[in-house]
């Protein structure tokens, strides 16, 4: 693939625009706090659980490092782990942020269809919440009917707008008609669950319904949840938006946009169960909670309250009901390596009802006094309902030892073991026995996930549940082979100082060329093509930036260039405190790490090519032919003590 085609759909001069304006430090620090360090930034790692700061990144380099868990990469590779985007998706983000026109190349008809199809829906959406609100406030049906009853709840008009609620006229066709007068797509209005076909006719979907926007992380209107007001036995309490291009169940928490700075200044998530909690506890003051809709939960949902948060307290109704639905996605939650607290309000209230009852001071007391720790909690509800049955028992023990068995981060050890212990004193049981059965649970875990991966991946992954995630990456390096730590080394000096001068006739990249002119001197393909890729650019006299590689569309590529671009071996700013005399930095030594890269590589060479000389020799030949080789031989040998003897030189000073 030449380095001129562009990555689909966005094209090459946007995707170059958007690199230029990237900074790493900007885009890390919205997410997670930073502060400077040296030349560099230190904040706590948003991949895994962390008291003292390990995550360092890199103005210079444009690379991030956490050396706790051993997790490291670009801008864009961090928004697409922590954001869960894909390259391009990433991409577009970043060229929202920074303003940047978006051009975009030829794509398949398949793509273009699908994203204007999602466009389309946001934008009925969009005007679907515009034409609900403009019945709840200024139709006489509405104001008499959706806004009566909103007030009647006690929501103050400036929640409700704030919240975009609306209400739906309880007429058959009023919405629909208006969206096709609008000349929106009959076939999409159906698809956003906004109207449905009937007896061969566009009907409304919510009739006589107040109406709830569903927002994503960015603040677009992507669903609807309609609560009915009439008393109707046969209709559903609520209707939501069937799932669609935009509108994935699984991947949404009601209020998560209007939440997400409040979780992160309390650094703690409050998951409730409706619309009418969250927009309750708001009114309230209370802005860091969200919604499940009432549903289990999932990873996606868990993963967003992650973005911001490793603490999650659950607040449900106390009774048995509200007792199971706190408990679903219990241990997916420990998986994730959130710290999950149970607040059950009393009274056979609800958080909406109960912090009108109460007030938003009693109520927030009420949470901060009433936290209960949800494994606790759990095994002493499963426990009252065995009663003296050892059977039943026996299985509670079983379930415990399997849902302390999921919190297996290495950081969150001695949680699990404080777990052990005191589950162990209320199951009356050897507290080594529940040890022993959790570890059992783990190591099924484990070997039920390497029996899906393959053979390679499963050593791996099997070598990081023995040893612990932050040792694992510097065992893989000093296991390479030092011929790839010089590849990688002169591919690192290419990047880094290929554009700085070698003579005063050429440039670094120049030498580099015509030294390693066969790139037989290099055994790792994708190196020989991160240089091919990087002299085409030089060649047509552009500047092959290091963003070029470190954001490249192939994911191969980026990954390795960013484990090359490592910074682990940057000098500690404090060091000159510790040593007296000048310290040369990479910078200045940059010929030195070039001359000495190449020469090894070139040193290798040559001792393959006495390997595969004297092979030669053990078999028979003439004695003309004996002779050259041993004329060769001797060439060699003089050209490895050389290069030898210039390794161990100090040079260019």
């Amino acid at each position: 693939m030449c380095i001129f085609d562009a990555p689909k759909m966005i094209s090459q001069n946007t995707i170059q625009q958007i690199l230029s304006r990237i900074d790493i430090v900007e885009i890390v620090g919205e997410f997670i706090k930073l502060k400077k360090r040296g030349a560099n930034y230190l904040g706590l790692c948003p991949f895994h659980g962390e008291k003292t700061p390990s995550f360092t990144v890199s103005p210079t380099k444009e690379i991030y490092k956490c050396f706790g868990c051993g997790r490291s990469g670009n801008t864009i590779s961090f928004l697409m782990e922590h954001e869960k985007y894909s390259y391009t998706e990433a991409l577009r983000w970043l060229a929202n942020k920074y303003n940047v026109e978006i051009e975009e190349t030829e794509t398949s008809p398949e793509y273009k269809q699908q994203q204007q199809l999602a466009d389309s829906l946001y934008v009925i959406n969009s005007f679907a919440q515009k034409y609900f609100s403009e019945n709840l406030f200024n139709n006489e049906e509405g104001q008499a009917v959706g806004l009566g009853y909103l007030k009647e709840r006690g929501f103050r008009e400036e929640t409700i707008k704030k919240f975009q609620l609306g209400y739906c006229l309880d007429e058959r066709e009023a919405f629909a008609k208006q969206a096709i007068k609008t000349q929106f797509n009959t076939e999409l209005l159906v698809k956003s669950g906004l109207v449905t076909i009937r007896d061969e006719r566009v009907v409304d979907n919510y009739r006589g319904r107040i109406i709830f926007p569903i927002q994503n992380t960015t603040g677009k209107i992507i669903g609807f949840g309609a609560r009915i007001i009439k008393s109707n036995d046969r209709a559903p309490k609520y209707i939501n938006t069937p799932e669609n291009e935009i509108y994935i169940k699984s991947k949404i928490l009601y209020g998560s946009y209007l939440a997400r700075q409040a979780i992160d200044k309390n650094d703690e998530c409050l998951l409730v169960e409706g619309y009418t909690d969250v927009i309750s506890l708001h009114q309230a003051g209370i802005e860091n909670v969200v919604a499940s809709g009432g549903t289990s939960l999932t990873p996606d949902q868990l993963r967003l309250i992650k973005k911001y948060t490793n603490n999650l307290t659950i607040i449900y109704d106390g009774d048995s009901a509200g007792i199971k639905a706190a408990m679903r996605g219990l241990d997916l939650a420990l998986e994730e390596g959130l710290n999950v607290k149970l607040v059950l309000i009393p009274d056979k209230e609800d958080p909406d009802s109960y912090v009108n009852k109460v007030g938003a001071g009693v109520f927030a007391d009420f949470i901060k006094n009433n936290k209960k720790d949800v494994v606790i909690f759990q095994l002493e509800v499963a426990l009252k309902d065995a009663g003296n049955d050892s059977v039943k028992k026996s299985t509670v023990v079983n379930q415990v030892a399997e849902t302390i068995s999921k919190i297996n981060k290495a950081e969150d050890f001695t949680k699990q073991q404080d777990y052990i212990k005191q589950c162990a004193e209320l199951l009356k049981i050897e507290e080594s026995g529940l040890n022993a059965l959790v570890n059992k649970f783990i190591r099924e875990r484990v070997s039920k996930q390497e029996a899906k991966l393959p053979i390679n991946e499963a050593i791996y992954h099997d070598d990081r549940s023995k040893k612990g995630a932050s040792s694992i990456e510097d065992d893989t390096l000093s296991l390479l082979q030092k011929d790839e730590l010089h590849e990688r080394s002169m591919i690192r000096s290419l990047l880094e100082f290929g554009l700085r001068e070698w003579d005063e006739n050429k440039k670094v990249a120049d030498y580099i060329f015509e030294e390693a002119v066969d790139q037989e001197m290099i055994d790792n393909k994708l190196l020989v093509r991160i240089m091919q890729l990087y002299k085409e650019m030089y060649e047509a006299n552009l500047e092959p930036a290091n963003k070029f590689f470190l954001h490249h569309e192939d994911e191969e590529i980026r990954n390795l260039v960013t484990r090359i671009m490592d910074i682990s071996d940057d000098l500690s700013p404090n060091w000159k405190d510790h040593y007296d005399g000048k310290i040369f930095t990479r910078d200045e030594l940059y010929k030195e790490e070039v001359f000495s890269s190449l020469n090894y590589l070139k040193l290798r060479k040559i001792k393959r090519l006495i390997d595969t000389n004297q092979k030669d020799m053990e078999k028979p030949h003439s004695s003309e032919e004996q002779l050259m080789m041993l004329q060769t031989h001797k060439a060699l040998k003089d050209m490895e003590m050389e290069l030898t003897r210039q390794l161990g030189t100090v040079i260019f000073r």
